[in-house]
C-alpha cells in the first residue's frame, strides 16, 4: 500500500497554531495548488487543500511561513470523520505533512526581499533556485 501526496502551492492565509492538551505544537494551514489543466473557458481552477503539521514541523511553519508564501508539502492523505453539532456525519480530508519547504523569500513589508534567517543576501550563493 502506498499514500503519499506531494504538493506546491501558496498559502491562502496564515497557519493557525494551536497545541493539544499535552502541549504537542500542530500548525493548520491550506494551500492554494493549480490544476495543470485549462478548464472549457480557458481558465486554470485551483483546489483549496487543507494541510496539518505536527511536533517541530509544525513549530517551523507556524513561524516562518505566512499568506502569499509558496511552499512545497510532502505527506499522507488523511480522511477522517466526525460527528458537527447538528448532529450530522462529516468527513474532512486533509495532507498530514512529513515535510514542508519554503520555495519562496519571505516578504517585507514593502515588497522586497527580507533576509533569510539572518543570512545576508549578499552571502548567498548565486546557485540557490529562489
Amino acid at each position: 500500500m502506498l499514500n503519499r501526496v506531494v504538493l506546491i502551492g501558496r498559502l491562502t492565509r496564515d497557519p493557525e497554531m494551536r497545541y493539544t492538551p499535552q502541549g504537542v505544537p500542530v500548525a493548520s494551514f491550506t494551500l492554494a495548488v493549480d490544476r495543470p489543466f485549462s478548464n472549457q473557458q480557458g481558465q486554470r481552477e485551483t483546489d483549496f487543500i487543507d494541510c496539518i503539521a505536527w511536533r517541530k514541523l509544525g513549530e517551523t511553519v507556524g513561524n516562518h511561513l505566512t499568506k502569499g508564501r509558496l511552499a512545497a508539502v510532502e505527506g499522507r492523505l488523511q480522511i477522517r470523520s466526525y460527528e458537527a453539532q447538528d448532529g450530522t456525519k462529516r468527513r474532512v480530508a486533509e495532507v498530514v505533512c512529513d515535510s514542508v519547504r519554503f520555495l519562496d523569500r519571505p516578504r517585507d513589508a514593502q515588497g522586497g526581499a527580507m533576509e533569510s534567517f539572518g543570512a545576508d543576501e549578499t552571502e548567498l550563493p548565486d546557485d540557490l533556485p529562489f
